[in-house]
């Protein structure tokens, strides 16, 4: 009996103690829950997210507002920590430490704002906090600030869709902020496919430059990018820009170029070697008259110094400096040299000038000049000693035969193969037909010939037989025939076969036509 009692009081007073604390809760709630309501109402323009791990499970309308900015990449944690980055650099870092602490605050590297962290129960509370006073907020009218939004979509939107790599780094080198095409070529660098957390992974080991030419605050260096599953390395164009403490970088695409450049530097190398191997000097002056291009040949011709050639000399210097190594001919006075010279320029823009140098050493040059590309002018010189000689040793050779033929008595004519034009002939053949071909303007036939032969001497078939004769194309034998003249005199004629199908025809004068020959005009072969 005394335990049931017992039991019923014990049970009285758990009621009884309940019924307090809810009277309790009644009178403490209203409070609480306005106390509340003004806490959400307050911080409803406020800049505040709720994270679990890395995921936004809450966030107010400004901090959503931020979200939306900027080029998204990796989880809503990665996005806001690189939206962040340029005014709380390490911030991923230092939230490692919140589980432990508890709370944590954390000032801009500006100074104007500041980042509350709470943490509860495995929830991350972000707040972003303006730190300036109320007397120094700049208030914005609704048009100023409508513009600013549109100026600020337009640009975003600009540098989302440039098809060019842009971004910005610290003085640490860390990317601060990339448009979505480098993100792009970040993410594809990563051969786990896995989104780089942010910030981005640079892309280019060296993309800055040491010094900056000329103190220009822009210059460009060409850096080569090598992409994966991608053979092929592609080549940018690197432009930098220092902002304040910032620098901006440009890369553009230089794949044509360095093709197009590679395909020049290899033309150029084929045409460099070729020219190693031309005998012939080569010198191409550019429009302002300077040595651009020279070959060995021309410093083994000229006998001008490497060093000279190299040290890239105008025209009048070259051409100076050939007269000093009397490698041109000898002028009168040098008021006429320079004259000529100015006039050998102008030619050789035009194309007309060539022109043989007799150097006072003995050789021989011969001296071309043509018109280049881009107003440049090129100049040939060509040693021509030895084919000067030669032609001089043949000429020679053409008037010792000539001269030995003029001392025969017999009267000899040279007809060419095929055409049977009159190649030779000597005095005793003009004196005896009157007729001297060397006077003549136009070729001289076998048909001319015989013809003139025909009017003075009787009817005879010799002529005919030897108009088919020097046309023959066979083989051929010599043959002799006896020719009355009109004057009563007589030829004996020899014809015979030459080499390469040429023919000689022989005429000796006989005083008077023998006995035998009179009746009948014989033709013996």
């Amino acid at each position: 009996m005394f335990n049931t009692l017992l039991a019923l009081a014990l049970v009285a007073t758990a009621f009884v103690i309940a019924m307090a604390t809810l009277m309790a809760f009644a009178m403490l709630s209203p409070g609480r829950r306005h106390s509340l309501r003004h806490f959400k109402e307050r911080e409803e323009n406020d800049v505040t997210f709720l994270f679990e791990g890395e995921t936004l499970i809450d966030a107010s309308k400004e901090a959503h507002n931020l979200l939306s900015s900027g080029p998204r990449s990796g989880t809503e944690w990665t996005h806001l920590t690189g939206l962040l980055h340029p005014r709380f650099p390490g911030l991923s870092d230092w939230m490692q430490d919140l589980a432990d602490l508890g709370e944590m605050s954390c000032t801009s590297i500006d100074g104007t704002s500041r980042i509350d962290a709470e943490w509860h129960g495995g929830v991350a509370r972000i707040a972003l906090v303006d730190v300036e006073s109320a007397d120094g907020q700049i208030e914005l009218d609704r048009h100023s600030l409508s513009a600013m939004r549109h100026e600020l979509d337009t640009l975003r939107a600009t540098a989302e869709h440039v098809p060019y790599l842009v971004w910005r780094e610290d003085n640490q080198g860390i990317v601060t902020w990339a448009n979505r095409a480098y993100l792009d070529v970040a993410e594809s660098m990563d051969p786990t496919g896995n989104v780089p957390p942010w910030p981005p992974r640079p892309l280019f080991e060296h993309p800055r430059l040491e010094a900056v030419k000329n103190d220009s605050p822009r210059d460009i260096r060409r850096v080569a990018l090598s992409l994966p599953d991608d053979d092929q390395r592609h080549w940018f164009e690197i432009n930098q820009a220092v902002l304040g403490d910032e620098t901006l970088f440009t890369a553009t695409p230089a794949d044509k170029v360095v093709r197009a450049e590679t395909a020049l530097s290899e033309f150029v190398m084929t045409l460099t070697k070729t020219f190693a191997h031309l005998p012939i000097g080569l010198a191409i002056f550019d429009r302002e008259r300077k040595l651009a291009l020279f070959n060995p040949a021309l410093n083994d011709l000229t006998a001008l110094p490497i060093q000279f050639l190299v040290g890239k000399p105008s025209l009048f210097a070259f051409l100076d400096r050939m007269r000093e190594k009397r490698m041109m001919p000898e002028p009168k006075d040098y008021k006429s040299w320079r004259q000529q010279m100015s006039e050998l320029e102008a030619q050789a823009v035009d194309g007309t000038y060539e022109e043989t140098w007799a150097l006072p050493t003995g050789q021989t040059y011969r001296v071309t000049g043509r018109p280049h590309p881009d107003g440049a002018v090129a100049f040939l010189f060509e040693d021509i000693t030895a084919e000067i000689s030669l032609t001089r040793r043949f000429r020679s050779e053409l008037e010792m035969g000539q001269s030995a033929m003029d001392c025969m008595e017999e009267a000899v004519a040279v007809f060419r193969p095929g055409s049977g034009v009159l190649a030779m002939s000597n005095a005793a053949y003009g004196d005896l037909w009157g007729d001297d071909p060397t006077t003549m303007i136009e070729d001289v036939t076998v048909t001319d010939a015989t013809t003139i032969w025909q009017r003075q001497s009787a009817p005879t078939p010799v002529w005919d037989r030897l108009r088919k004769f020097v046309a023959h194309q066979g083989e051929r034998s010599e043959w002799t025939a006896m020719v009355p003249l009109k004057d009563g005199r007589a030829l004996d004629c020899r014809f015979a076969p030459m080499t390469r199908g040429a023919t000689m025809a022989a005429f000796r004068v006989l005083d008077t036509v023998p006995e035998e020959n009179r009746p009948l005009l014989a033709v013996k072969a």
